[in-house]
């Protein structure tokens, strides 16, 4: 069955089955081709009849990830001009005041969209929540620093989008008024910025930030150096015009070339040293301190400005890097005697790995690597917000999820929990392995429908002085106090002599 909506721009088709309407593809700004790519996101423009809304748009331009990392989650790549788009899920468009999620993508900031299945949102319109996907602007159209071009221009669109939701979500019967917006990795990364971000105030009233980080920015100067080697790779000078002249399939070879470069040759005085310290090896195009959208380092500005808080759900996996390190074939070259370089490059001193190791009898290096590398990059940065935001009166849930994949060597890495989420286990066998928990999807589904609802997921608020972690795992999960504390402590000790 069609069901048509009015929304900006004009009206849109979607289709309704088991109760349930999707809306896909619908532009919230206008197409950004050309110069336009480099631009602030503008009005969308207005469409004659009624528009089909019933397939996935159009993804920013990206390659698809390296060989191991596709066969375990995909990539994407639907080519189109309208790739500022929106996907809506909801249980009664001709509804009023239901709850309303907002869902950021990851992918590093360069890759990722919103047409993945295990980003569907039918489940959780089914149990009674508005769910909105966005697409935004990626690497080199999000990111680069090109002069005369605003900087952080992604985020932006994020800010766009959340506009775009404030105004039309209820011709889909959400409440503009109980906005959620939540995201994984460099999704989440958003969420915080968003969070932090003095120009993201009031278009949400509660967050998650999964797999997440609050460092990952980078100083305006070093960007500009990223930039200028860009120019250099792509033979063009570093302006507007040149820029919005190149077709996407050069700024999808620069965008790699340049990945490659940073990550095989990560020299602070060619890149910039915030590139490489808060980039940590794996991000090229990134968000940008500008003093506008983003005036200093996340975690600081929430520290900081306790009034930027708002109700926090914050949580990683287990065992994040594992990701990056095992499927990568980077663990192979992690040993006993390379373990002390590695872990120089992040800035830690290698006597944290005695700590590491010591709680992991049998453990080889590339396991301590990945587990020191879990707490650097996401734990540390989740509990420090975490923190912040249960300090200044605002209720903060943390949790990980520790639920092991069935592929081999992955265990409770980054990206596993997303489609527990989702409550979309059939579309993950390639990440999870055969037979993934149900239970578990419905335990932390559940939860972020909770949350999304009324505030409480329906575990212990995290408090600084117990430190309360929500373990989700199978058979069953549970809650603990301040777990591996001594790691933390040594990880601190690490940076502070590294």
């Amino acid at each position: 069955m069609e069901t048509i909506v009015s929304v900006t721009g004009g009206k849109v088709r979607g289709r309704t089955e088991d109760g349930i309407s999707s809306f896909l593809g619908i532009p919230y700004a206008a197409a950004p081709v050309g110069p336009a790519r480099f631009d602030v996101p503008r009005p969308v423009r207005e469409w004659q009849g009624v528009r089909d809304a019933v397939e996935y748009g159009p993804t920013c331009v990206q390659s698809p990830y390296p060989a191991p990392i596709h066969a375990l989650i995909g990539s994407d790549g639907i080519p189109g001009d309208e790739y500022l788009n929106v996907n809506v899920w909801t249980p009664d468009s001709g509804g009023a005041g239901l709850p309303v999620l907002v869902w950021i993508h990851g992918g590093a900031f360069v890759r990722g969209s919103n047409a993945r299945a295990i980003y569907d949102g039918s489940a959780f319109a089914r149990d009674g929540v508005v769910v909105v996907s966005i697409n935004y602007r990626l690497g080199i159209s999000g990111f680069a620093a090109v002069p005369g071009a605003p900087l952080n221009r992604g985020l932006r669109d994020q800010i766009f989008a959340l506009q775009w939701v404030q105004e039309n979500v209820a011709a889909f019967g959400g409440d503009p008024g109980n906005v959620t917006v939540f995201g994984e990795s460099a999704g989440g990364m958003s969420v915080v910025n968003l969070i932090a971000s003095p120009r993201a105030r009031g278009l949400f009233r509660r967050a998650i930030a999964q797999s997440a980080n609050g460092s990952a920015v980078a100083e305006e100067d070093d960007a500009r150096k990223v930039m200028e080697n860009l120019a250099t790779v792509l033979g063009i000078g570093p302006t507007t015009a040149e820029f919005g002249a190149l077709e996407p399939e050069q700024i999808r070879t620069a965008q790699d070339s340049i990945a490659l470069e940073l990550m095989t040759g990560p020299d602070p005085a060619r890149w910039g040293a915030s590139i490489i310290r808060n980039g940590l090896g794996i991000l090229s195009f990134f968000p940008v301190i500008d003093g506008d959208l983003i005036t200093a380092r996340p975690t600081d500005v929430i520290a900081a400005q306790p009034d930027r808080t708002v109700p926090l759900i914050a949580g990683w996996t287990a065992e994040e890097f594992r990701f990056f390190t095992f499927p990568t074939g980077i663990a192979a070259g992690i040993t006993a005697d390379t373990l002390p370089y590695v872990l120089s490059r992040y800035g830690l001193d290698a006597a944290v790995a005695e700590r590491y190791a010591a709680n992991r009898p049998g453990a080889s290096a590339a396991d301590v690597f990945a587990a020191i590398i879990t707490d650097l990059v996401f734990r540390d940065d989740v509990t420090r917000i975490a923190e912040c935001t249960a300090t200044a009166g605002n209720p903060a849930y943390v949790y990980e999820f520790a639920w092991r994949s069935g592929i081999p060597d992955l265990g409770a890495a980054h990206v596993m929990e997303v489609p527990f989420v989702f409550d979309q286990l059939p579309h993950a066998h390639t990440l999870t392995g055969p037979n993934p928990p149900q239970h578990l999807a419905d335990e932390i589904h559940r939860a972020w429908v909770r949350f999304a609802t009324h505030g409480d997921p329906g575990w212990s608020r995290f408090d600084p002085a117990t430190r309360t972690v929500r373990i989700f795992d199978a058979p069953e999960s549970y809650e603990v106090a301040d777990p591996r504390a001594d790691e933390l402590r040594a990880l601190h000790r690490a940076q502070a002599h590294g």
